[in-house]
């Protein structure tokens, strides 16, 4: 009963503050797009439905969760809302991922505000997470696949008409005592179009499974809101849309640090024309984002312990693509793409510390990474059964930053003053000229039977970080690296750009009408200079004995990918009295081998796969899910990653929709299962509190549930 009081709390606090403005959310119907159909350059991969989003978004404030039950992506553990995606082995930093046509540059050494936290799983629209070979139209700078999202599009009126229309959800979850909510609001005729949205997501430290406590430095709070404007016109479709983001705390369990303020507030402008020859797309962003990183109570920011972080990020870009509509059986795609960004990176003086002052600490002064692309595609219908798509790409990316300066020059801070000084004098500026070209094939003999063939080879420049972290003290270097592994990363201004071959293939099969259905799609990747890292030093105490955390730096080196993701459907019966049953599987098999002698790459996920039991009666869904991950046995040594043992978790939930309300309830872990985050890294935030080193334990029990009522 508790449960529901809360949900009802919630929502009442959810329509007062929509009431006063203070909160707003767009959330719309999510297109399907069947991956076996359509243009090979706009639907290539497995996009994430309303049908299967809508009971899912009580269960998670992350996005990044959502699009993890896409068979081969999985997340680095993170915070609440910040999530590290994973494709096949290759994590965030080299995926193309785009936020409503737009890439959003991370503001932080940790990465903890990456793209995807600046989306609400109550807001999304649509997500598509292609795994395979992605078209080089998509974006450069990337060695792996993509993840789109996109917010709702503008809607009109019928001709003549009035439209006036809206949702608004909420949720409550029993675990970590999450509570949030979402509202939207748009007005339109049939030229003009408005739009508010706003969303809201608070929780506290979670539970672990049975046995496992408290799993401290997991509380979160953000609020999202948005303005867009669009106007239907003669010379094509014209849209503006603002956004503003603040997240007051994030807990990060995996870190050091936690974060204390990310404000980011963005501008962007899309255009797009149709014409007899074909049609353009012209998008352009501005985005500004102020991000402070600190401890929060769990870490001992209560008690009075500091190290304020700041990070500031300018970025701005454009991008243009036109299809030329050559011939009925040929489409010509070109366009460009320029991306600017501007990072500065300083650790203010703390007062009355030895250590941390009396200067301020400039990790990055002023860096500036701009990158211009242009491409060009070719796809063909050669047949109704054979459609081809080759591009090209090239991509020019300038790097440079800044002097730096250290706390100070005395012996305690030696180690960070004497990398100063080699850092500044070396040259640090950088431009890098990356090739990628690609090319894919499907082959559908029939309605029931498609196969896909793919090859590509793209390039990606480091990041800021990868090239200009330089601190050597044990502390700074702490302070640097977004694997959660608790150990020190060092940059390295001589890395070369990551060049990755791919070949991905999948055969899709299935049966007549609503019935079985199968795919299965190997896959294998080898990179030619993988930024992975090289061990510079152990990590001692205050004794002199090993702490079981190094330091390291980033270095190129050879590396590889390979595995299978498979999944499938059968029904079980349909009537029309008991409804309809059917039965789901995937499963992601995956290797990643570092070739120079490093053996397992860090953060591989082991063998995973879900079982699922669907049941659907009119207005009634629901779903047994069983999920099964393997023991994780093959680990990084040079990062002490941690060995991890295999689990099953029993989901269920249910949802009921009547006119034009929707209740969702469900039960995540039922049995209450303890079990550590294969890819969750090393619990920081409970050594700090309790002096036990372990890795982060996973959630425990929960209860979630979800109202949405549209109007």
């Amino acid at each position: 009963m508790s449960v529901i009081l809360n949900a009802a709390r919630s929502a009442a606090v959810v329509y007062a503050l929509s009431a006063s403005s203070a909160l707003a959310q767009e959330t719309l119907a999510l297109p399907s797009i069947d991956v076996a159909s359509g243009s090979l350059a706009n639907a290539p991969g497995e996009a994430l439905s309303r049908t299967t989003l809508a009971p899912l978004r009580s269960t998670t404030s992350d996005a990044a969760a959502l699009v993890a039950r896409t068979p081969g992506v999985s997340t680095f553990g993170a915070g609440g809302f910040s999530g590290l995606p994973v494709i096949r082995g290759l994590e965030s930093q080299r995926l193309t991922i785009l936020v409503d046509g737009a890439s959003i540059d991370i503001s932080c050494p940790n990465q903890m505000n990456p793209p995807l936290s600046y989306v609400d799983p109550q807001t999304i629209d649509a997500i598509n997470a292609i795994t395979g070979v992605t078209p080089v139209s998509m974006g450069g700078d990337s060695i792996g696949g993509a993840i789109l999202v996109e917010t709702a599009a503008p809607r009109f009126a019928k001709a003549g008409g009035r439209l006036v229309t809206g949702e608004v959800s909420t949720y409550y979850r029993s675990n970590g005592g999450g509570v949030g909510g979402a509202v939207l609001f748009t007005a339109a005729d049939d030229r003009l179009s408005f739009a508010y949205s706003g969303s809201f997501a608070q929780a506290g430290n979670y539970e672990g499974g049975s046995g496992d406590g408290e799993v401290r430095s997991t509380e979160h709070q953000k609020t999202d809101h948005a303005i867009s404007l669009a106007a239907q016109t003669d010379a094509g479709l014209f849209e503006l849309k603002g956004g503003y983001h603040y997240a007051p705390y994030e807990g990060f369990p995996n870190q050091y640090m936690d974060m204390t303020s990310d404000r980011s507030w963005h501008l962007n402008g899309h255009w797009k024309g149709l014409f007899d020859w074909g049609d353009l797309d012209l998008r352009a962003f501005y985005r500004d984002t102020d991000h402070e990183m600190n401890f929060l109570a769990d870490k001992g920011g209560d008690a009075g312990r500091a190290m304020p972080m700041n990070t500031e990020v300018h970025s701005a870009g454009s991008t243009l693509k036109g299809d030329i509509l050559l011939s009925n059986r040929d489409t010509l795609r070109l366009g460009g793409e320029f991306h600017h960004q501007w990072l500065n990176d300083y650790w203010p003086a703390v007062a009355g510390s030895a250590m941390m002052g009396p200067d301020t600490y400039v990790n990055v002064n002023g860096a500036k990474r701009d990158r211009l692309g242009v491409f060009a595609e070719w796809e063909a219908l050669w047949t109704p059964q054979v459609t081809t798509l080759v591009g090209v790409r090239n991509d020019q990316v300038w790097m440079n930053t800044g002097r730096v300066q250290p706390y100070s020059t005395s012996m305690m801070n030696m180690a960070d003053a004497k990398a100063a000084a080699a850092f500044n004098a070396a040259d640090r500026q950088r431009h890098d000229s990356n090739w990628s070209a690609m090319a894919l094939l499907r082959y559908a003999p029939d309605q029931r039977t498609t196969f896909e063939v793919g090859y590509a080879r793209k390039s990606r420049s480091p990041n800021i970080y990868e090239r200009y972290s330089w601190g050597r003290g044990s502390m700074s270097s702490r302070m640097v690296g977004w694997f959660g592994d608790g150990n020190g990363y060092v940059g390295d201004v001589a890395l070369e750009p990551e060049r990755a071959d791919t070949v991905s293939a999948a055969a899709s099969l299935k049966g007549d009408g609503d019935g079985w259905a199968l795919r299965i799609a190997p896959y294998y990747t080898r990179v030619h200079d993988y930024i992975d890292v090289v061990k510079l030093a152990d990590f001692t105490d205050t004794t002199g004995a090993p702490t079981g955390f190094a330091q390291l730096q980033f270095a190129n080196r050879k590396a590889e990918f390979y595995g299978v993701d498979v999944s499938g459907a059968v029904p079980l019966w349909r009537s029309s009295a008991a409804g309809s049953t059917r039965l789901t599987a995937t499963a992601s098999w995956l290797r990643g081998r570092n070739l120079d002698g490093g053996g397992a790459l860090y953060h591989q996920m082991p063998f995973n796969a879900k079982l699922g039991l669907e049941h659907q009666l009119g207005g009634w869904e629901s779903a047994a899910e069983l999920e099964l991950v393997a023991d994780k046995n093959r680990v990084d040594a040079r990062r002490n990653e941690p060995r991890t043992a295999g689990y099953a978790l029993i989901n269920l939930r249910t949802g009921y929709a009547w006119g034009r309300y929707r209740l969702n309830l469900d039960v995540q872990n039922l049995l209450d299962k303890d079990h550590d985050l294969p890819l969750g890294g090393m619990s920081l935030g409970d050594l700090r509190a309790t002096g036990d080193l372990r890795p982060v334990p996973g959630r425990g029990r929960s209860v979630n549930i979800g109202l949405a009522a549209t109007f």
